[in-house]
């Protein structure tokens, strides 16, 4: 049985006016709802002061466990109106559950997943008006996270540890419609190693994403695409979402876990795929098959997947040859800077448009999301 969260509402809430405004063009993580949801754990008193109350900052000491030491993990998750006014949130018990795998992983305490489940419900019902009517995707996304907060140095688990939810309105992810992105795979930067962060949510796999994110960026690509730290070429994810491929023959192809995140939206994905006239496998895949497969049609459809843009279509790779590499047939293109010696090849993924059945996965997500179609697997929560 979940822990009740005590609701103290703010004194101060935004006028309703300015909230209509802000709904209006709310964007990704520029504005916040008037509360957040949150609890204690000590390590003498196990968790604590369950409450929904008014959004306010943290006060930390400088010395704060996890200022110095990374120890933090969080979640990314929506709240959805649909058309008859109601709200629901999209598999939050996949979230907790991974919320407590990452808490493992950390050595965090672990927040029982039906408080997890409880303290996003109940701030999304305290600030339902800030849950937009969506005109097209727009939608309520909360931040569930969980940080060492016990002052101290020294390198070990910390004895005390701030748990909290934070809700910020959301546009469309794609505002001009669904348009294609280009990934640069990267020759220089890992994600994960076996063994390693890569399969928990935590800070610092994304704050070692951002070098990365930028080198993408330099070579004129959208996002990067991780190649496996041992060596093997075998293809990851990107920086912010896992990775999956359509072939000729009606395979949806996704890296198996082990180093990448069990995403929620990849999971979903995989268990429409049947609907879609596609067969879901979970392997291995290399860059040279990869490129091989793209260049001889044998990978039809590419794209990536995650919370926030749900399905993102991938229409081109790029990436720096390797030395001794004499190509592969279809590599079309020297990218980079001028005066760059390095060649560099460059893939384009079907007619470099985005594929029908990644606008209809992405579709049919959605539908199920908005109310818009049944819900056979019970993935829906509804708050109010």
């Amino acid at each position: 049985m979940s822990t009740e969260f005590a609701v103290v509402r703010s004194g101060r809430p935004v006028g309703a006016e300015e909230r209509a405004a802000i709904l209006a063009a709310p964007g990704f993580g520029q504005y916040f709802t008037d509360h957040m949801a949150s609890a204690t754990w000590t390590v003498d008193g196990g968790w604590a002061g369950h409450r929904v109350g008014p959004l306010e900052p943290f006060q930390l000491h400088p010395s704060a466990a996890v200022l110095h030491y990374a120890q933090e993990i969080f979640e990314g998750l929506k709240a959805y109106r649909h058309g008859d006014g109601s709200v629901w949130l999209f598999r939050p018990e996949a979230n907790a559950r991974r919320f407590a795998q990452s808490a493992r992983r950390l050595d965090l305490p672990v927040l029982p997943e039906e408080d997890f489940i409880a303290s996003c419900a109940t701030l999304v019902e305290v600030d339902e008006p800030w849950v937009p009517v969506p005109a097209g995707e727009e939608s309520l996304y909360l931040r569930p996270f969980m940080f060492a907060s016990e002052a101290f140095l020294g390198v070990r688990s910390a004895a005390r540890v701030e748990y909290a939810v934070i809700a910020s309105p959301a546009g469309p992810y794609f505002e001009s419609g669904v348009t294609g992105v280009t990934l640069w795979v990267s020759s220089t930067y890992a994600r994960a190693s076996e063994g390693g962060t890569g399969a928990a949510k935590c800070g610092g796999n994304y704050a070692g994403s951002l070098a990365a994110q930028r080198e993408a960026a330099e070579h004129g690509c959208d996002q990067v695409l991780y190649l496996d730290s041992a060596g093997k070429g075998n293809l990851e994810e990107s920086g912010t979402m896992n990775l999956l491929l359509i072939t000729s023959d009606g395979h949806l192809v996704t890296p198996e876990l082990g180093t990448i995140l069990a995403g929620v939206t990849r999971d979903t994905l995989l268990t429409l795929a049947d609907q879609h006239g596609l067969t879901p496998i979970e392997r291995s895949v290399n860059i040279d098959e990869l490129r091989t497969g793209v260049a001889d049609g044998t990978f039809v459809e590419a794209f990536a997947a995650g919370t926030a843009a749900v399905v993102t279509p991938i229409t081109g790779f790029k990436g720096e040859a390797r030395q001794g590499d004499t190509g592969h047939a279809g590599d079309t293109g020297h990218a980079g800077h001028a005066g760059d010696s390095a060649r560099y090849y460059e893939l384009t993924v079907g007619d470099g448009t985005p594929g029908r059945k990644t606008v209809e996965l992405r579709e049919h997500v959605l539908d199920i999301q908005y109310g818009r179609t049944e819900d056979p697997h019970g993935w829906l929560h509804r708050v109010c």
